[in-house]
Formats: C-alpha cells, structure tokens, sequence
C-alpha cells in the first residue's frame, strides 16, 4: 500500500479539495501527493496558524479544508484554534507529524512531543495516533466525524508510521 496515496484518496473521498501544508520530512511524500491531486487546490503554508486560517476561508468559501503540519506547531495554533476554528464549529482535519517520541535525532523536537497531546486534550480536540500504517485505515472514518460534528480533529502520525527515522 502507497501510504501517501491512501491518505490523499481518502481525502478526495470525503470531498476535500483545499489542503494546506506546511514542510516537513516526514510528510514530504503525502505533500508531494496532495500537490500533484488534480482534485485538490494545494496552498503551502508559512506558519501553522496562518495555514488555518486559509482553511477557515475555504470553508466560508463552500470547500472542505485540511491542514498538514507538525507537532512542534500546535502552541502557536492555540489561539487561532479556540478563537476561530472551534467558536465558528469549523471542521478541521489536522493531518500531524508527531515528532519528537523514541529514536527522535532533533533534541529540540522532544519538549513539544512532551505537550501535544495534553494540549489538544485541554481544547478538547478529539485525537488520534497513528503508529502503524494499518492504522492509515481508520481516516476515512475520521475525516467523515470532523464533518459531522463540526470540529477540529488531530491526526498524529509518528516516525514508525511513516518508515522510522532511518538506520540511525
């Protein structure tokens, strides 16, 4: 199974066509999918909050967005997710690369990996954590909830999802 693929026919499936990102190793393959989808409008991101906030446009606008990021994001994301995400009920899959577990090589990636689920557990953001690719299957049941019940949904996805960090 093509990961990358999945995640992105799971996305048309549920008829997301806007789709922001902002750059990470570990989610270069899924962006480079999404980029190339015909059916999906790709708009990278500077900076996580401001990649909300194009998805509360799109969503204004009549599209279903989604966001793809890191983790080491979601504290400058807090404000822009209570204050507009959540009190407008704006449905918002949130596509997450969650850095910074075991075998991580970038000691700074560590503190946030230490805060990410107690934040969106704060917000009560519903979360998931994929650790395996078999449990890519479970999106398409994820994204239909977020649209269903009007609400941000977290994603993470760690480094054995995607392959592990290498041989280190």
């Amino acid at each position: 199974m093509n990961i990358d693929k999945k995640i992105t026919d799971d996305l048309v499936a549920n008829d997301i066509s806007f789709v922001t990102t902002v750059p990470c190793k570990q989610l270069a393959g899924v962006i480079e999918e999404i980029d190339q989808h015909p059916d999906i409008f790709h708009i990278p991101s500077n900076k996580e909050d401001e990649g909300m906030g194009l998805c509360a446009g799109a969503w204004m606008g009549g599209k279903r967005p989604a966001i793809i990021m890191q983790n080491t994001a979601i504290g400058v994301t807090i404000n822009t997710l209570a204050t507009l995400i959540q009190y407008y009920r704006m449905p918002l899959p949130m596509l997450i690369s969650y850095r910074g577990e075991l075998r991580e090589p970038v000691a700074c990636q560590v503190e946030m990996a230490v805060h990410t689920k107690a934040l969106l557990a704060q917000m009560n953001i519903p979360t998931y954590h994929f650790h395996h690719q078999k449990d890519v299957e479970e999106l398409d049941m994820i994204l239909k909830y977020t649209f269903m019940c009007n609400k941000p949904v977290a994603i993470l996805t760690d480094a054995n999802f995607w392959g592990g960090y290498g041989d280190q």
